[in-house]
């Protein structure tokens, strides 16, 4: 069998015709494999899922435990239909997994979901799957985008929290993932203090911390007067809510690789922005691209056109997906 008749795009999502299932579809399906549980690739009202047992457990959490008619946690390699299946780290956010598709006849196929080369304090790294087509995301998927070191990233905002000592810094953080990675960078970069959390963070924290991740002492921010020189964890959604105003004078962060980007952290009114992302830069996916040296190429999100114009500029067969919904959440 051909690439493009083991896998290929439709209006619910990616769809493998020889195990009859599809990845990270964008609405409701009979058989769905999910790579990570961010929810513009997890959704739930599926009748079968099967994901790494984090993901799971994170869409349970977030959906209820009937999201999905039944669930299987991947382990290993698994039969379905005319494929073997096996999943394997992306080093985005907890859980997050790279789907292999092995089947009876035909090129192995890797779909990499969201994915990120820089180590993470808070999930498995990602892991190179040697394949003949690798389908990549393209969310940052321009030269322009080169991220710097996440703990320098830290560092710059310690050394504001020492500038404005009686200020609380407010870093806004997607709720799952990038909130819990920013208290470990703290950690990391030697900040010990309570680190205060928005109540929309505290659910997925506590995962993370019954997982094993070690995030120091936390506390709900509940009471302004005792947070002023401190950090708290918000989703970037509060500032634009009532909940902000109650803090005097915060400095606003938010941790995204978007913050590259200047007009994005103006329009968000953003003090202190920090390039912290979770996804691969230009340079991290050029070099994954050369290193797993697949003979296809297949595009799913993001800046398209940048990625099929250095494949053609380096001799590599590929194509766009043209897929659609998975914008929403992840950075």
């Amino acid at each position: 069998m051909r690439a493009d008749e083991i896998l290929f795009p439709t209006d619910s999502g990616l769809y493998c015709a020889p195990g009859d299932f599809y990845i990270d579809p964008v609405r409701p399906v009979e058989r769905a494999l999910i790579t990570h549980g961010h929810s513009d690739h997890a959704r739930a009202g599926h009748g079968a899922v099967m994901a790494t047992r984090q993901t799971l457990d994170i869409m349970a959490i977030r959906y209820g435990e009937d999201f999905a008619g039944t669930r299987q946690a991947a382990e290993g390699e698994t039969r379905i239909g005319g494929v073997t299946v096996r999943f394997h780290p992306a080093g985005h956010i907890l859980g997050s997994a790279q789907v292999e598709i092995v089947p009876d006849e035909g090129p192995r196929i890797t779909v990499s979901g969201d994915y990120c080369r820089t180590p993470n304090p808070v999930c498995a790294p990602w892991e190179p799957v040697p394949c003949d087509v690798f389908v990549t995301e393209a969310t940052f998927g321009l030269p322009v985008f080169r991220h710097p070191d996440p703990l320098e990233e830290t560092r710059r905002l310690l050394a504001s929290m020492a500038e404005f000592p009686d200020r609380a810094h407010l870093v806004g953080a997607y709720p799952l993932g990038k909130a819990q990675r920013m208290i470990a960078l703290l950690r990391q970069a030697g900040y010990d203090a309570p680190i205060h959390l928005h109540g929309a963070m505290e659910r997925l924290t506590d995962y993370h911390v019954a997982e094993g991740i070690e995030l120091g002492e936390l506390r709900p921010a509940t009471v302004p007067k005792e947070i002023e020189g401190q950090v708290v964890i918000a989703p970037p959604s509060a500032f634009a809510s009532p909940w902000v105003q109650r803090f005097r004078d915060p400095v606003i962060c938010f941790a995204s690789g978007w913050m590259a980007v200047r007009a994005r952290a103006r329009q968000r009114r953003v003090e202190l922005p920090l390039v912290i992302s979770d996804h691969v830069d230009w340079p991290q996916l050029t070099q994954t691209l050369k290193e797993l040296a697949a003979r296809e190429v297949w595009v799913t999100h993001g800046a398209e056109d940048g990625v099929l114009r250095w494949c053609e500029l380096n001799g590599i067969a590929s194509r766009p997906l043209r897929l659609v919904g998975y914008e929403d959440e992840p950075e």
